[in-house]
């Protein structure tokens, strides 16, 4: 992964610096950095919650909701948390006719139930790679042509003309 933590806080300040108080830390060179890739919105707090709050409205949130558990879950150190919360992301996410079911093949929904008895850091990275993919390759690019974005993007331009 390219630095691009450091790429948006050059952006963020830049931003502070050049636009008005009322909007919120955002800025055109920001938001357009969205555009480049799924990683670098999901890197953005903001780019994170809008993108959020886009799969919302299109009852498509899942998705997300499954990756950001996945991305704490690797984080726990005890095993017996990562055994409980391992139980649960299965039953919400991964198990047939889950409440938040997400859309993976048998044959990860497979390995997954098989060593959940046994959890890991890496117990969902199989799912969490089908995930992202399925993001990447459909509602990312449903977010960038969506009314959402493009009102962002129109509103932080004008910003930049002032």
């Amino acid at each position: 992964m390219e630095n691009k933590r450091g790429g948006n806080l050059k952006f963020r300040l830049h931003c502070r610096s050049s636009q008005p108080e009322n909007t919120d830390g955002l800025c055109f060179e920001e938001i357009s950095q969205w555009s480049h890739s799924l990683e670098r919105l999901l890197s953005s707090k903001y780019g994170m919650k809008i993108f959020q709050a886009f799969l919302k409205s299109e009852f498509s949130d899942e998705n997300i909701e499954f990756w950001l558990v996945c991305e704490d879950y690797r984080k726990i150190k005890s095993s017996f948390r990562m055994s409980s919360r391992a139980k649960k992301i299965f039953k919400r996410y991964i198990q047939a006719e889950a409440p938040r079911e997400i859309n993976i093949d048998h044959k990860t929904r497979d390995l997954i139930r098989r060593n959940i008895n046994a959890a890991t850091p890496q117990c969902f990275s199989d799912a969490q790679r089908i995930v992202y993919g399925l993001m990447e390759r459909d509602s990312y690019p449903r977010f960038l042509r969506s009314d959402i974005y493009q009102a962002l993007m129109d509103s932080t331009s004008d910003l930049e003309k002032m």
